[in-house]
């Protein structure tokens, strides 16, 4: 064979191997599985195989998605909040100016200073109603009436200056008698109010979470057998997150919620463990 026919021979050989080459690239999977197994540890005992559970396969984290839906649910910021309740001026002045909303807090009496008690109409009703009939001994009395305001406004405004002047001096001297002024003021507290929007924000952000999570981001879905295994086969290459999404895995003592992120090569398996460590805890349902 001469030099001519050699070198033809050993192209059409290479141009067999890079066809084979390229021929099996084209037909590898672009698709990968993924096998799970979920398992759920009591405190101060065995794991348990998390049974006939459905767990979803989605394209973006379910935190994230949650977020997402509670973006699009605004509540009013704190500031139009309180401009929304029926309070006087003085009062709503007063809660934009403090860091809480709660008027019958642990310890509010500490927050009040005497002219805050003059000045704001809840708070001096609230003082007033909690040392009335006698138990404050010494505690300054109005000496003018409605009445007064009416048909001698003039002596009223002067009298009423009175009053709150000496009352001032007398809160000043006697800061006890501030504490529990705060149980007359649960008529006019805005925290129930602040915690009802959120709790019921929290709400619809649990009944839509799931629905957007499906329709939107999920890839596919599969239910654990009586060991806690699954499997999901054809999973197109890419990044993806495990989620329970809103629902509870039980086990003794412990109630979990998964959320954690796995990357699919492709033409590969990859096997996960859902465990105590990779989940979170579920928060119990309460009261708001």
């Amino acid at each position: 064979m001469n030099t001519l026919s050699k070198r033809a021979s050993l192209l059409a050989l290479a141009s067999s191997v890079l066809l084979a080459c390229c021929l099996r690239a084209q037909s590898a999977p672009a698709t990968g599985t993924l096998d799970l197994t979920a398992r759920i540890t009591p405190t101060a005992a065995r794991p348990e195989p998390v049974r006939q559970f459905t767990f979803y396969i989605l394209t973006k984290s379910y935190d994230e998605i949650a977020k997402e839906v509670e973006s699009a649910d605004v509540i009013p910021p704190r500031d139009q909040f309180i401009d929304g309740l029926k309070l006087s001026p003085e009062l709503k002045i007063w809660l934009k100016g403090h860091d809480t909303l709660d008027l019958m807090m642990p310890d509010f009496d500490k927050l009040l200073t005497p002219d805050d008690i003059i000045h704001v109409p809840e708070f001096l009703l609230a003082y007033q109603r909690s040392n009335s009939g006698g138990v404050t001994n010494g505690l300054p009395k109005p000496r003018f009436t409605e009445a007064d305001k009416k048909d001698h406004p003039e002596k009223y405004e002067k009298m009423k200056a009175e009053y709150l002047s000496s009352l001032k001096k007398f809160i000043g001297l006697n800061p006890s008698t501030v504490s529990g002024m705060e149980l007359e003021l649960d008529g006019v507290n805005p925290q129930r109010k602040w915690a009802q929007l959120h709790s019921d924000q929290q709400r619809r952000v649990q009944r839509l979470a799931p629905d957007v999570a499906q329709t939107k981001y999920l890839v596919a879905k599969t239910d654990t057998d009586l060991d806690g295994r699954a499997s999901v086969q054809g999973l197109p290459a890419g990044n993806y997150w495990i989620s329970s999404l809103s629902l509870d895995a039980n086990a003794g003592d412990r109630r979990l919620r998964w959320d954690v992120p796995v990357s699919i090569p492709p033409g590969q398996t990859v096997r996960i463990e859902l465990t105590n460590l990779n989940a979170l805890e579920a928060h119990t349902t309460s009261a708001p």
